[in-house]
């Protein structure tokens, strides 16, 4: 589920009614707030997210601290992915706006800067962040991707943690140009504690500094199955390059199956799914399924192994070699490289390893889908 911070203006959609003063479910985003909301047919009641427990873990990292592949052992000096690039649009022109000034200091030099009128929703892509400059920059080149995508939208990027600029700067620099409105996409494979409790609290916060701007956290990227043609496409990518072979990669589209072409020469692959991992069962059961429907969609004999919980790469190795498989390659299940991606290249150092998912048409698209979908929830005007 996704959550729109505001507790003032109603949501408009289709038929007559109300429900008021609770957490609603309305069409794939729920609503926080006492705002009244059309069509209570539509409207499920749900647990507020204030009242879900974090996760404990009990493994040395937790599920917090390395959601979506961050790091948290090492000390590198912080990366200000602001430095790369920054996609933020020039003052409001079309009414009059408080000054627009930078959440952090940038070099604006890799896109070009744009007017973007300030009734538009703005995009903030949230990532987690990471202490390692690789995770910052792969991060950065997705977003620069998915503002290339629509360049009428105002698109930030901004981090959960150990990586600059942070989600608090971001919204104050998304209100300081004029915006009404945002839609804050997470850029995280799982629902857990960053994107069920940490990012809701702060659009909370930042509603109440900005009671004018209303934020619609959208849901999270999640086992979507473009992202599983995209892993499938950074495994073949990786054999076939040894081998020579031609392949059609998926391009994002809702059809992915019809780019299923796998060559013949790596047919017979077996592929490690490698995951972060967690203390709960059912998040490792979801990561699971990422290699089984990789499995259905390539036929390719797969399993599963996490950074930071059992079963480890070598184990899973053990079993793909036990089932016959010969040629065997590590499949990250991450959005961008880390020191969790570097563990299990030490881990197996004999296996190799296919690039990270970072930068695909399947997660652009996916992205601009989870705006669409948080977006389509209109605040009505007085």
């Amino acid at each position: 589920m996704g959550f729109s911070i505001g507790d003032t203006p109603p949501v408009r959609s289709a038929g007559g009614g109300s429900v008021v003063g609770v957490t609603y479910a309305l069409d794939g985003v729920s609503v926080l707030g006492a705002a009244p909301v059309e069509n209570a047919a539509a409207v499920a009641i749900t647990t507020p997210v204030t009242n879900e427990v974090p996760v404990s873990s009990a493994t040395p990292v937790t599920d917090a601290a390395v959601e979506n592949a961050a790091d948290v052992t090492d000390s590198a000096p912080m990366m200000n992915a602001a430095s790369a690039f920054d996609i933020a649009a020039v003052a409001n022109t079309a009414t009059p706006t408080t000054p627009v000034v930078d959440a952090v200091p940038s070099t604006k030099t890799a896109v070009a800067m744009r007017t973007i009128p300030a009734r538009e929703a703005a995009l903030i892509v949230v990532a987690h962040g990471s202490r390692d400059p690789r995770s910052a920059a792969t991060v950065s080149t997705v977003t620069s991707e998915i503002a290339s995508e629509r360049t009428d939208l105002d698109v930030h990027l901004a981090f959960l943690d150990l990586s600059a600029p942070s989600v608090e700067q971001v919204l104050d620099t998304v209100a300081a140009r004029g915006h009404h409105r945002a839609v804050v996409v997470p850029l995280l494979l799982g629902s857990a504690f960053h994107a069920r409790v940490d990012l809701p609290g702060l659009l909370r916060a930042a509603r109440a500094r900005h009671p004018r701007l209303l934020l619609t956290q959208a849901d999270v990227l999640g086992p979507d199955p473009r992202l599983i043609a995209a892993l499938r496409d950074r495994v073949l990518e990786h054999v076939t390059a040894e081998s020579g072979a031609r392949i059609t990669t998926s391009d994002g589209r809702r059809n992915y199956y019809a780019h299923k072409r796998i060559p013949p020469e790596v047919a017979d692959l077996g592929v490690i799914v490698a995951a972060v991992g967690s203390s709960s069962a059912s998040a490792n059961a979801r990561t699971t399924g990422v290699a089984r429907r990789l499995a259905s969609m390539t036929d390719w004999a797969t399993e599963t192994c996490f950074a930071t919980a059992e079963p480890t790469v070598s184990e899973a190795g053990a079993r793909l070699r036990e089932r016959g498989c010969d040629r065997i390659v590590v499949a990250p299940w991450f959005l961008a490289p880390g020191l969790l991606t570097d563990r299990l290249h030490r881990a197996a150092p004999d296996l190799p390893h296919a690039a990270v998912l970072g930068p695909h048409p399947a997660l652009t698209g996916l992205v601009w889908d989870r705006y669409d979908s948080a977006n389509a929830i209109i605040p009505l005007t007085a």
